[in-house]
Parts: C-alpha cells; sequence; structure tokens
C-alpha cells in the first residue's frame, strides 16, 4: 500500500486504495507488476538491481474516467522517473534522480 507521496496525506493515500503488487515470478530479471490507484487497474514490468536502481518500463492501464483522475496522473508521471529503490524492514521506498520519493508497505505487515 502506498503510505507516502508528495503532500498527499496518508489518510488520503488509504482512501484511494492506491497500492501495487510485486509478487509475480521473476523472469529475465523483470517482475510484471500491477498498480491500483483507485480507479484505473494498470500494468508494468519492473527490473530491480542489486546496484538498487530500478526501471519501469512496458506501463499501461484501463482508461476509465473517475473522479480524482489528477490522482493517478501525477502518481504515474512520478512512477515512471522512480531511479533507485531501497528496502527498509516492511517498506519499499523509490526515488527519483530529484530525490523526490514514494514509500510503500507491504501488504502482510500488522
Amino acid at each position: 500500500m502506498l503510505v507516502s507521496f508528495k503532500d498527499y496525506t496518508k489518510e488520503n493515500l488509504i482512501s484511494h486504495q492506491a497500492k501495487i503488487n510485486l509478487t509475480a515470478p521473476v523472469q529475465d530479471g523483470k517482475i510484471k507488476g500491477t498498480a491500483f490507484l483507485g480507479c484505473n487497474k494498470t500494468i508494468f514490468t519492473a527490473a530491480f538491481k542489486k546496484s538498487g536502481t530500478v526501471t519501469f518500463s512496458d506501463i499501461g492501464s484501463t482508461q476509465a474516467a473517475c473522479q480524482e483522475m489528477e490522482f493517478e496522473d501525477e502518481f504515474f508521471i512520478s512512477f515512471k522517473k522512480m531511479h533507485r529503490y531501497l528496502i527498509e524492514g516492511h517498506f519499499l521506498i523509490l526515488r527519483d534522480r530529484q530525490g523526490n520519493s514514494m514509500q510503500f508497505i507491504a501488504s502482510d505487515w500488522d
């Protein structure tokens, strides 16, 4: 679940049910991921390197028109730019080259 992104409150992120899923098997060093941000379902490919870098590609989503589409738009504009990752306990932190970040918590964490 997304718990930190830009100036959005944690409550706002929770109300959007914003999350990514990276539980698919790794194939050729890549993971087929999915995302849901309250409206559209999205698929993407993620490549996590041991050096701490990450790239996201093949991003596509359904095209439903919903309220608060700007949240999804902002998320994916930022998501595509994420370049580094860090795993701290139950958290996945993604950062871009300018130091902007988004933080996720594992869904199985109490």
